[in-house]
């Protein structure tokens, strides 16, 4: 025989088998027999079980013949050779008489007629589920069937039976009862209307409670009617009184458990039987049966003897009683039933304690304590079963459900939460922020994760939870209204400007590892850690781009999501120019925007909401590329150029609002948008191209602006439209001006680079159109409620005024005659009866309420703020005493202002006309506030943004009174005001106002004419005040005075080392100047800097002072001698001039800070000290720091900007004294200063410490001691190892009066109190170091010491000595010093 093939084995090896087996001859183990043997073989001929073997299906019931089939096509099957087929009979015929399938069958079913059929509504049951059958039971009123079948079929056919017996509904006689275990809702049972009570409408149906389960089957039923009809005899029986008195009797009995569960019992039953008789209707074929019983069919059934009996409920009330017939229920666990139980009852909270806030289906905060009903859904069988709401980690763990439907339940509860938390309605009730904590969950990948989703409504659900999180409500709503406004359209970026804490020592790193860490896409750093750092960073690196772009071309949502996916993407595009870029470059994203969401052509919308925004022009999209184009001018040039947005702008730009087909406020605001985006573009000298095939548009809206002007209230649509062409015409001319006249030689044409297609012949016509809009405006001024609808409209129109002068005095080939006359004109018609107004005058009074500077607290950062999430924080809107609310007189003033500017910068005879406006006393007040301010407020998103619209203001009015001093005469009032706004101002300036500065350091703050106090008698008032001070003798010609008049003298040269020491970057610089003088060719975007904090540090006075002290650390050769003497000292003398005529501009620096950088001066080289002019200037400024006034605020403890420890400085500074300062008194006395009493010991210790030899270098008289020596004694000295260390230089010599005669009075004086201090709290080791040095002292061998230190009594700087000594010793003293020394005397004689 031959073996099976063996794993291994390889086709070979088969047919070789193949070979062996037929040279064999063997005969095969497996015969094959074909089963369709034809009639025509030898075999089996006569066997009619093997002929035409089919699949045959047998059916009870069924016809044996096929009915007629519709004649098909004849069969052209090729006939056997063996048998050919009868010529005289169909083939088809044939296969089908021969066919048996199930398919012939079942063509012939026919519908049976049921119209006389009467219809039965199925029995209502009280209980969730049918009666389970169990198989354990034994069916003895059963009929046994014929056949074998299933207990399934059975139980089936002895219900059909028992069904049978009972007549259908109407066919039966009236006479006859219905069912016992039924009842009628008609009347009551013949049977039971004997059980009814007298003078009651109660009746009895039936025994509920004992139903005779457990007895015999044939005693059942009567045992338990007999009970029932016992039962309803005998409460006949009894008065209603007697009843009750019964009842009340069995309820104090009885268990109370047990009382609940029959009184629910009967509540249900009565409930049910209430909703089955309400669901009969009158005449209805089954209104005589209205509900089964509540037994079921199975509960008479004797039980097994091995059945397990169900647990008693105990103390558990169920609404239900579990029986083991039922399903699954033959083992009854008590606690899996809890949930089917009623809610405990809510526990009032008796503390304060902290509990878990839960959250409506809406998103609201629910209070610990509320009872909400079970229907709302917001009760779960979770923890806190009984509180209503969700936690939000129960939210989490529905994200991650596997039905659809409760993700998406989640991630809009969550969205709904988010926005609530950002619109600031849970205020200070939770404990954190809802922000950060879900931030710190992984909120952000949780919805990143749900985008992929394959369920639409999840995806929908997710986009909007991450619109809530990045969209910011109110944002995007302030930079809109906000636009049109004095470089309204630049904005900063919103991205995190602070690093984190891991970031804090970047700059101790090298550069180029400085640089591997700074870049994630080139050092690899995982998402989550981008987004601890930056939550767009973070997304953008999880591909959400493609994601989205992936989600409106291919699932095409519904125009909700839609508007999500663009507000999303116009939040990713603010946040830096990288992610502008990204979403840019993203592949089809912008194309599939521009083609699905801006078409040229569209199906017209109706009335009706809208189902898809899918080839329908859509304002959001028309935004997201505006903001896109803010980024830089290269992204601009690219959507115009490679998008084809030149011809959407044209298309939308072209119709009016009302003409377009589409909703009014969506049409309205496309076209608003429109005009921004060109705009825009406008600023970078763009888009000027279809100036000229637009203008016909242009003018015919501006026409029409005075008519829409007319509408009262304004529509704030219309008014953003309006004051959005006004803001692209204002545009559009500058460019114009950029460009001179085509016939004009001059050199600036040759240099503007690419010349603009706009000419000023093409825009000159624009101002007549203008005008008129705003002597309408300016009528409605004094009507407030109405001035306020106008929004930005004003403001726009004295741009373009401004604009307009601005680009006809660029015009070399125009006469200057022309716009100088015109200005007159407008100057005297306008501006001049405008500034007269009382109404401008009430503007100005309302700047110091709206004031970001004046009111620190309305810049205050949000509750849910967050440094990974940057948003300005405008939740709700802005209120209207604000900066950006609708009652702030910020744009209008500053409109004006700059109109002022540009009017008094072209035409010079103007000046002294517009410079009444910074008369007006409102202007005046607000400036005053505004330079008592100590600080800044803190830097958050939103003060930023405010805080760079109030410098606007403030510059504008510092620039105009500027060009009026040098015409003019100022009052010295207003010239001390203004120059010291002008000090305030340069501490406020932010990122991107370079220009700002380094015009204010050109040409104010170092002018002459705003420093009244040279020619006032200022200097003489200065060494005055000198010599009032207590111990002050300065040399005749040297004091402060001479030094102060020498600085005014020498403010040419001051402005010139500030302005090479403060000017910013080159780059940045020609950025700013581009900006603010309408450069549009050198404007490079319109995005602003991150303003990671202000343009100069707040201590900027001292800035050249830290530059020569950084560059001489950090090189070993420094400076030539003649530049840093001169930088020194020109600083010093612009300190000097500050510190005594503008105090309030340094207010905000501390005194600590101040005294560090004077400290500074030493440290740049080992010579400067010794200059005879830095040794006067910075001795007048050791004595301003010390004043009275300033000496209590000197804190060297607390944290210094640009300081890390001043003790470490302190140090530095002692080890540069003992090698270069020889004894020098200035620098004695700085070493000095911080080691009075009230400052850290750390000082003192460092000094007889580590630096004992310098103690021979302070000379310093006590004459010239800056402060009072009882700043230097007082209190009494407690640190043991400093005291330890005073009488150790005393006794060893290294400190005596001729050295250092202050540090000697010092030492003597703590010594002296420290051995005669009788504290009986002390410890034994000070009382034994305190005996110790007394007892050394009345040995020492020097006597003028130990009579100081004995005798010591008052320091007096006025003696010698520098203290008085006492005549003789106190008595307690006396008294002291003697039994010491008795003790000394007694060892001593011991001893010998």
């Amino acid at each position: 025989m031959l073996s099976r093939p063996k794993p291994g084995e390889s086709e070979v090896d088969l047919l070789r088998f193949q070979n062996e087996f037929l040279t064999a001859g063997a005969a095969s183990a497996v015969q094959l027999v074909k089963k369709g043997r034809r009639k025509g073989s030898n075999s089996n001929m006569d066997q009619p079980g093997l002929q035409d073997h089919r699949d045959v299906v047998m059916l009870d019931n069924l016809p044996d013949l096929p009915p007629a089939l519709v004649p098909a096509p004849p069969k052209r099957a090729r006939p056997s050779p063996g048998r050919p087929l009868p010529e005289d009979e169909d083939p088809e015929e044939r296969l089908n008489r021969h066919d048996e399938h199930i398919t012939a069958v079942l063509t012939k079913i026919i519908e049976r007629d049921t119209s006389s059929v009467p219809v039965k509504l199925p029995v209502s049951s009280g209980v969730a589920f049918p009666p389970v059958f169990h198989r354990s039971q034994e069916r003895q009123e059963k009929p046994a069937l014929s056949g074998k079948r299933s207990i399934f079929a059975q139980e089936i056919a002895a219900r059909k039976m028992s069904e049978a017996r009972v007549p259908p509904a109407g066919e039966g006689t009236p006479t006859v009862d219905p069912p016992k275990s039924t009842v009628t809702c008609e009347a009551p049972l013949a049977e039971d209307q004997a059980s009814q009570l007298p003078g009651s409408s109660h009746y009895f149906q039936g025994p509920r409670l004992v139903t005779g389960k457990g007895l015999m089957d044939h005693e059942a039923e009567q045992e338990a009617q007999n009970i029932h009809e016992e039962n309803v005899a005998r409460l006949q029986a009894m008065t209603p009184e007697e009843i009750l008195q019964e009842q009340q009797r069995l309820l104090t009995q009885l268990d109370p458990s047990l009382v609940a569960f029959l009184t629910s019992r009967n509540h249900a039953h009565k409930q049910s039987v209430e909703e089955a008789t309400e669901g009969q209707k009158p005449g209805g074929p089954s209104a005589g049966v209205v509900k089964e019983a509540m037994v079921p069919t199975s509960a008479s059934q004797p039980r097994k003897k091995n059945e397990q009996k169900p647990e008693p409920s105990g103390s558990i009330a169920l609404p239900m009683t579990p029986h083991n017939e039922w399903l699954h229920m033959d083992t009854v666990e008590l606690e899996k039933l809890h949930w089917t139980q009623d809610l405990p009852p809510l526990q009032q909270q008796q503390t304060r304690e902290r509990m878990q806030a839960r959250f409506s289906l809406q998103g609201e905060l629910l209070a610990p304590d509320i009872d909400l009903p079970t229907h709302l859904g917001l009760h779960h069988h979770g923890e806190e079963a009984e509180r209503a709401g969700y936690s939000l980690q129960e939210l989490f763990h529905l994200t991650r459900s596997q039905v659809s439907q409760q993700r998406v339940l989640a991630l809009q509860v969550l969205a709904q939460v988010i926005s609530r938390a950002q619109a600031g309605e849970f205020g200070d009730q939770l404990v954190g922020s809802v922000l950060r904590l879900l931030l710190d969950a992984g909120f952000l990948f949780l919805l990143r994760f749900s985008l992929d989703d394959k369920v639409d409504g999840v995806i929908a659900a997710a986009i909007r939870a991450l619109r809530a999180l990045l969209v910011a409500p109110g944002d995007e709503e302030l930079l809109d209204n906000t636009f049109s406004w004095y470089l309204g359209a630049s904005v900063f970026p919103l991205m995190p400007s602070q690093e984190d804490k891991e970031n804090e020592d970047e700059d101790e790193e090298p550069p180029a590892e400085k640089g591997k860490r700074k870049s994630p896409e080139e050092g690899g750093q995982p998402p989550p850690d981008l987004a601890r750092h930056d939550v767009i960073k973070g997304l953008l690196a999880t591909n959400l781009l493609p994601r989205l772009r992936y989600i409106l071309e291919v699932t095409c949502p519904g125009p909700a999501v839609v508007l999500d996916i663009l507000a999303v993407l116009i939040r990713l595009a603010r946040h830096s120019l990288e992610s502008a870029t990204r979403v840019l470059e993203c592949p089809r994203l912008v194309e599939t925007i521009v083609r699905e969401f801006l078409p040229t052509s569209w199906i017209p919308m109706g009335m009706g909401p809208t189902l898809s925004l899918h080839r329908v022009p859509c304002a959001s999209a028309m935004k997201l590329f505006r903001v896109l184009a803010l980024a830089s001018r290269n992204i601009a040039a690219r959507l115009l150029s490679s998008f084809d947005l030149r011809s959407r702008l044209c298309r939308f730009i072209a119709e009016a609002p009302q003409e377009l087909a589409l909703p009014p406020e969506e049409a309205e605001t496309l076209s608003t948008e429109a005009f921004r985006l060109w705009a825009v573009a406008a600023s970078y000298g763009q888009g000027s191209d279809f100036y000229r095939e637009l203008y016909p548009v242009l003018v015919r809206a501006l026409q029409t602006v005075p008519q829409e002007l007319t509408t009262q209230p304004l529509r704030p649509l219309a008014a953003q439209r309006i004051g959005s062409l006004l803001t692209l015409i204002t545009q559009l001319t500058l460019a114009a001006g950029s460009t001179p006249e085509p016939n004009s030689d001059s050199a600036e044409g040759s240099l503007s680079g690419t010349p603009s297609l706009i000419t000023w012949t093409q825009v000159s016509g624009l101002r007549p159109l203008v005008e008129p809009c705003l002597k309408q405006t300016l009528k409605l001024l004094p009507k407030p409620e109405v001035w306020g609808a106008l929004g930005p409209v004003p403001t726009a129109c004295l741009l373009f005024l401004g604009a307009y002068y601005q680009a006809w005095s660029r015009q070399p080939s125009l006469c200057p005659g022309d716009w100088l006359q015109d200005m007159e004109h407008v100057s005297e018609g306008l501006l001049l009866p405008l500034l007269s107004q009382p109404t401008v005058s009430s503007l100005c009074d309302s700047l110091r309420h709206c004031s970001p500077l004046c009111n620190p607290l309305s810049c205050a950062p949000a509750a849910e703020a967050l440094p990974s999430l940057v948003s300005l924080g405008c939740a709700g809107g802005c209120p209207s005493l604000s900066l950006a609310g609708s009652a702030s007189p910020f744009p209008f003033l500053t409109a004006l202002l700059s109109l002022c500017n540009t009017l008094s910068r072209i035409h010079k005879g103007l000046c002294g006309q517009l410079a009444a406006v910074l008369d007006i006393p409102g202007l005046q007040n607000y400036f005053r506030q505004c330079v008592a301010a100590v600080a800044a407020p803190q830097l958050t998103p939103f003060s930023v943004w405010a805080l760079r619209h109030e410098c606007h203001l403030q510059y504008l009015a510092l620039s105009l009174a500027q060009r009026a001093a040098a015409l003019q005469s100022v009052p010295a009032s207003s010239a001390a005001l203004l120059h010291g706004l002008a000090l305030a101002l340069m501490r406020w300036l932010l990122p991107g106002s370079e220009h700002l500065a380094h015009e204010l350091l050109l040409s104010f703050v170092f002018r002459s004419e705003f420093l009244p106090e040279k020619t006032s008698g200022g200097p003489e008032a200065a060494d005055f005040s000198d010599q009032l001070c207590l111990g002050s003798h300065g040399d005749a010609g040297c004091g402060r005075g001479a030094l102060l008049i020498q600085a005014c003298q020498d403010l040419p040269s001051i402005r010139s080392c500030y302005l090479t020491h403060c000017s910013p970057a080159r780059t940045s610089l020609l950025t700013s100047q581009a900006l603010y003088r309408g450069d549009l060719k050198q404007l490079p975007a319109l995005l602003l800097p991150v303003p990671k904090e202000l343009l100069l540090p707040t201590d900027w006075p001292f800035l050249p002072l830290i530059h020569l002290y950084h560059q001489a650390t950090d090189s070993l050769e420094g400076l030539p001698s003649a530049d840093t003497m001169g930088t020194a000292m020109r600083t010093l003398q612009w300190i000097l001039v500050v510190e005594s005529w503008r105090p309030q501009a340094l207010w905000a620096i501390p005194p600590a800070a101040r005294l560090a950088r004077l400290m500074c001066v030493f440290l740049v080289d080992s010579e400067l000290f010794r200059e005879t002019p830095i040794q006067r200037l910075v001795a007048a400024l050791l004595s301003q720091l010390c004043q009275p006034h300033v000496l209590p605020k000197l804190n060297l403890d607390c944290p210094l900007p640009g300081l890390t420890s001043f003790p470490d400085l302190y140090t530095s500074f002692l080890e540069h004294f003992e090698a270069v300062s020889f004894g020098d008194h200035l620098f004695g006395a700085l070493v000095i200063l911080p080691l009075q009493r009230r400052f850290s010991v750390t000082f003192r210790l460092t000094l007889f410490g580590e630096h004992v030899g310098a103690l021979r270098a302070l000379g310093l008289p006590l004459t010239q001691l800056p402060v009072s020596l009882e700043c230097y004694t007082g209190p009494p000295e407690d640190n043991l190892a400093l005291l330890q260390l005073y009488f150790r230089v005393l006794v060893t010599g290294a400190l005596c009066p001729r050295w250092c005669p202050v540090l000697y009075v010092v030492a003597v004086a703590h010594v002296n109190s420290f051995i005669f201090s009788q504290d009986p709290k002390s410890s034994d080791e000070v009382k034994a170091v305190q005996k110790s040095m007394l007892q050394k002292t009345w040995l020492l061998g020097d006597e003028g010491l130990r009579k100081h230190i004995l005798y010591y009594k008052l320091p007096n700087s006025a003696l010698p000595e520098g203290f008085e000594l006492y005549p003789n010793l106190p008595p307690l003293r006396q008294q002291h010093l003697e039994r010491l020394i008795s003790g000394v005397l007694q060892s001593g004689v011991s001893e010998t």
